[in-house]
């Protein structure tokens, strides 16, 4: 570690590998709902489950994005951190406000908004938070070395704070309120945490791969501006029935088909970089998930999102089991896999060790990733039932959903070996023992900055 205050980081990262843990249980028991519909139908209904799966998954993520900013700003500034303690009142404010949002979810408080289901109070919270972290992070960076990635990292992470504002507006009319809810839904995930994703697995493959700063920021740039280019538009694929002009149902079909070339580019970045890499870095775990990352939101975000974005298409299948397909599968790969690869690097030098439980890691990946991409296709031979059935022959829901029992009960299997990689990846981080140095004068030399 070559700055003190990145050791805050690891406050972050484990708070969401804890909320991760809740995430993957919570869906795992949601998916069991699947099988057997009145498991637990009155005191914990599907409905609560779900909020509760989404919810954590949605804060853990940002928790890891945080933690990342924390770790990697004050590296790539060449400077500490400006506050410590702005740091931890924000996680604190963060970690109090994900709890009481649990609790009233338990309690059937919630806002109705599918993923902004958090009471007004607790949305505020997460704005303060915002704001907190955004001062905090661009002070640090003003006052130190400028970088492509520091740059990208704070597009990012401002775009997605200031976007947090439409889940504060709730306008009566409904055409408008979904409007402003896909500001935040989608120009989070298929914009403004693109951009997050980016400058993270670019600051990974500098450090795991030894390839020049400038060849990296170069191609950093490029697929910046193919997210923002097609993402923003992009969103039009999600306004065909809502409501709004006829117009976008072209304008959102032509836009989404650009939004696989982002993720198509940086699948390219990380193999040329490995490829023309001159480092052997040890930590062999942090690089597969740096690969899987690209390589799974390629095929999640871009293979399985064209698959249905386009409207034709989307008239059927809208609203159907191939959503979740794509969404589970873009989810994991986008976002969680970077989390868990930028864990992988940073809290062996946040605790000052050697990359350790690697093998435990690499298994945890091959785990999930199987796992997640067995409940992809599962889910998706689903949705194809799915659609057939029931917008094409017109059978009523019910009827369908009981054809599709076995495709539940394989993506419940799925589920199980997501939920074991994902545990085992928490213990291959936390339940390390102490490197034991051997005696004598000669002096274990220390990690190089960065490594």
């Amino acid at each position: 570690m070559k700055y003190k205050s990145q050791h805050v980081a690891l406050a972050y990262f484990g708070v969401a590998l804890l909320l991760f843990a809740v995430q993957v249980f919570a869906g795992l028991l949601a998916a069991w709902i699947y099988v057997a519909p009145n498991t637990l139908s009155e005191l914990l209904p599907f409905s609560i489950v779900r909020m509760i799966h989404t919810n954590a998954l949605v804060v853990w993520t940002l928790l890891g994005f945080f933690g990342a900013a924390y770790y990697l700003v004050p590296e790539e500034a060449e400077r500490e951190l400006f506050s410590v303690k702005l740091a931890w009142v924000q996680l604190a404010i963060l970690t109090a406000g994900t709890l009481a949002a649990v609790a009233g979810y338990l309690f059937r408080i919630h806002g109705g908004r599918e993923f902004l289901e958090q009471p007004l109070w607790v949305k505020y919270g997460i704005l303060v938070a915002a704001l907190i972290f955004l001062f905090n992070i661009t002070m640090t960076s003003l006052a130190g070395r400028k970088t492509a990635i520091t740059n990208i990292l704070l597009l990012g992470l401002w775009l997605l704070s200031l976007l947090w504002v439409f889940a504060i507006i709730n306008p009566d009319n409904l055409a408008l309120d979904k409007m402003y809810w896909w500001f935040v839904v989608h120009l989070w995930v298929e914009a403004t945490w693109e951009l997050v994703m980016a400058a993270i697995l670019g600051f990974l493959m500098l450090k795991l791969t030894g390839v020049d700063r400038e060849v990296i920021e170069k191609w950093l740039y490029v697929i910046v501006a193919m997210a923002l280019f097609s993402g923003i538009l992009g969103t039009g694929h999600h306004y065909f029935w809502i409501g709004a002009p006829g117009y976008w149902q072209w304008v959102g079909s032509v836009f989404s088909t650009f939004e696989v070339a982002p993720f198509f580019a940086m699948m390219t970045f990380s193999f040329v970089m490995v490829w023309k890499g001159r480092k052997n870095h040890p930590n062999k775990a942090a690089l597969l998930w740096s690969l899987g990352s690209a390589t799974v939101a390629f095929f999640g975000a871009g293979v399985w999102g064209f698959l249905h974005t386009l409207h034709g298409v989307n008239y059927y299948t809208h609203g159907t089991q191939v959503t979740a397909a794509h969404g589970h599968l873009a989810f994991y790969g986008a976002y969680v896999c970077i989390n868990l690869a930028i864990m992988s690097y940073a809290i062996p030098v946040l605790r000052n060790r050697e990359p350790y439980n690697q093998v435990l890691n690499i298994t945890s990946f091959w785990l999930m990733t199987g796992g997640v991409a067995f409940m992809t296709f599962t889910l998706t031979f689903a949705g194809t039932v799915q659609t057939h059935l029931q917008r094409v022959m017109g059978l009523y829901y019910m009827e369908v959903q009981d054809q599709l029992v076995l495709f539940y009960v394989m993506r419940f299997g799925a589920g199980a070996a997501v939920v074991l990689g994902a545990l085992l990846f928490i213990y291959s981080q936390v339940a390390v023992r102490r490197e034991i140095v051997a005696p004598g004068p000669a002096v274990r030399p220390s990690l190089q900055p960065g490594e």
